[in-house]
């Protein structure tokens, strides 16, 4: 065949060539590459899941809560106060709101309408917020935002000491507020069972089914008795009294006559019995005499029906289960690493062998494990420890299938076969060579196992298996049970709070865990540019 080629340029005069300058070769680029590292690059891959970004974000929020929430409070978990139990969640942010503002709605009838107005006149403060009601068309229902704090009132007469009784004195002399009101005379108090000895009267009531209610007058307004003497005839039972009063009583003038209020009466034993307004004398008592770093009743996720404030518990509770879980989920993948990688590596009878005695250890039941280390161990041992070494003894068995696994996978590659014909160790194959291909999937089942061990030990508190309430510690199991309890005292958001936070916790580390194994996966490697 005619070379075409040749026939076809061969007359292509000399002067139509052109020799290229040096280095004149715009047409191509200069093939340069940044490396990328493996943690760099799972971290390139794991930011572009935006899922998983926020997964990670809400994580860090509730770890944060965990570290910081106890020192953002001066309770702690062994704290309460029965006073204040059932108290709602309060914000002075939203004080100006019907939201987060420490009241309730209520709807109740006129008596027990005119125990709360009369109440919050007397103190001061509005037990009925901003002292706005509604009544209905009968007029026998009332309507409004009922203040749980400032509606514990006065509770039953308090007894103190004399020396406290100057010092609560002092203390109101120095600050203005007002803890000891006027007390009534025993002839003046109510009679009714129920409320026998109730120092929240101070107007006259009478007796109607056993329970005391507002004996009003023509006009339909109460009628004050404060016990009261005149000038210069002090009763011998009437406690001394130099310090706030209540407005406009200095010497009141009745008939002619000034008359002054008794705030204290003398018992036997040398003590005297007043009428102590409860939030007043709570702060009193804590900045004075305990001196605890408590200013004044604040509840930011409100109290359980026993007092018990909710913030405290569950930001303990969550430092408390992030300690726990974190600690078993790194024993585990210690143990379980070594176990598998010692069993998938050699293979053979010895991996019939370990095999064999995971799978008898991983058929006994958590529950029996539970009931018998609890038997054996006796109730002097922390419930902790015990939970500790109940999910270990069979937690670390998923770890270990996983890392054998892997080791199977990978131990028969060529680079494996290269480094052990170059002489390499057993132990340098297994850890340099093979173990880190298996991290991406470690660290997945190792993120994964943290909100499986919380959800393990809160289901476990929750059933009352396992009981963490002992001195500071709490557990969030232990308040979703105690919140249970309290809806039937209409105490709902009890549950709220730590449900919330775990229903948080499992979403989050869900999106967090398909995150890490997407950006740990060895065949996406270099898909991130």
């Amino acid at each position: 065949m005619e070379n075409i080629y040749n026939t076809q340029f061969e007359n292509i005069p000399s002067d139509q060539f052109e020799f290229v300058k040096d280095r004149d070769f715009s047409h191509d680029s200069k093939l340069s590459t940044k490396p990328v590292g493996y943690f760099q690059g799972a971290f390139r891959r794991f930011a572009k899941n935006k899922g998983a970004v926020v997964g990670a974000i809400i994580i860090a929020c509730l770890v944060l809560f965990a570290i910081i929430g106890p020192f953002c409070t001066p309770y702690d978990p062994s704290y309460y106060d029965t006073k204040f139990s059932g108290v709602r969640p309060k914000s002075n942010l939203f004080a100006n709101t019907n939201f987060w503002d420490g009241c309730r709605d209520v709807e109740v009838g006129q008596t027990q309408f005119i125990r709360d107005y009369a109440l919050g006149l007397e103190i001061g403060k509005n037990v009925v917020k901003n002292g706005k009601y509604k009544v209905n068309e009968d007029q026998t229902l009332y309507s409004y935002r009922y203040d749980t704090y400032y509606g514990i009132g006065f509770g039953k007469y308090k007894i103190i000491t004399p020396e406290e009784y100057q010092d609560i004195q002092r203390y109101q002399n120095e600050t203005g507020k007002q803890v000891l009101y006027p007390t009534v005379s025993l002839e003046d108090r109510p009679t009714a069972t129920k409320d026998n000895g109730n120092a929240d009267f101070y107007y006259k009531t009478k007796t109607v089914k056993d329970k005391a209610v507002p004996d009003l007058d023509e006009n339909g307004n109460i009628v004050l008795c404060y016990w009261s003497y005149e000038k210069d005839a002090q009763p011998k039972d009437a406690a001394d009294y130099n310090s706030v009063r209540i407005e406009g009583e200095e010497g009141v003038t009745q008939n002619g006559q000034q008359y002054f209020y008794v705030y204290g009466r003398k018992m036997q034993g040398d003590t005297i019995e007043v009428r102590a307004e409860y939030y007043e004398y709570y702060t009193y008592y804590h900045t004075q005499v305990l001196k605890d770093g408590i200013e004044e009743p604040y509840f930011l996720f409100g109290t359980t029906q026993t007092g018990k404030d909710i913030f405290a518990c569950l930001s303990s509770g969550a430092r408390f289960s992030f300690i726990f879980a974190i600690i078993v989920a790194v024993v585990n993948l210690t143990f379980g690493a070594i176990w598998g990688s010692i069993a998938g590596y050699f293979g053979g009878k010895l991996d019939l062998v370990m095999e064999r005695f995971t799978d008898v250890l991983s058929a006994v039941p958590t529950m029996i494990v539970i009931t018998l280390l609890k038997y054996n161990m006796g109730r002097d041992v922390p419930q902790a420890l015990i939970l500790f070494i109940t999910f270990f003894l069979t937690g670390w068995i998923g770890m270990a299938g996983t890392t054998r696994m892997q080791f199977y996978r990978y131990k028969n590659q060529e680079y494996v076969l290269a480094a052990r014909t170059l002489g390499a160790r057993d132990a340098r194959i297994m850890f340099k060579h093979i173990f880190p291909n298996a991290i991406g999937t470690l660290v997945t089942s190792s993120a994964l196992v943290i909100p499986s061990m919380i959800y393990s030990e809160t289901n476990l508190s929750y059933l009352g298996i396992i009981n963490l309430e002992s001195g500071n510690i709490t557990s969030v199991g232990t308040l979703i049970a105690t919140g249970q309890t309290a809806f039937t005292h209409d105490l709902a958001y009890v549950a709220l709070f730590p449900c919330a936070f775990l229903v948080l916790l499992m979403l989050s580390f869900n999106l967090f865990g398909n995150g890490l194994r997407d950006a740990f996966n060895p065949s996406l490697r270099g898909s991130e540019d």
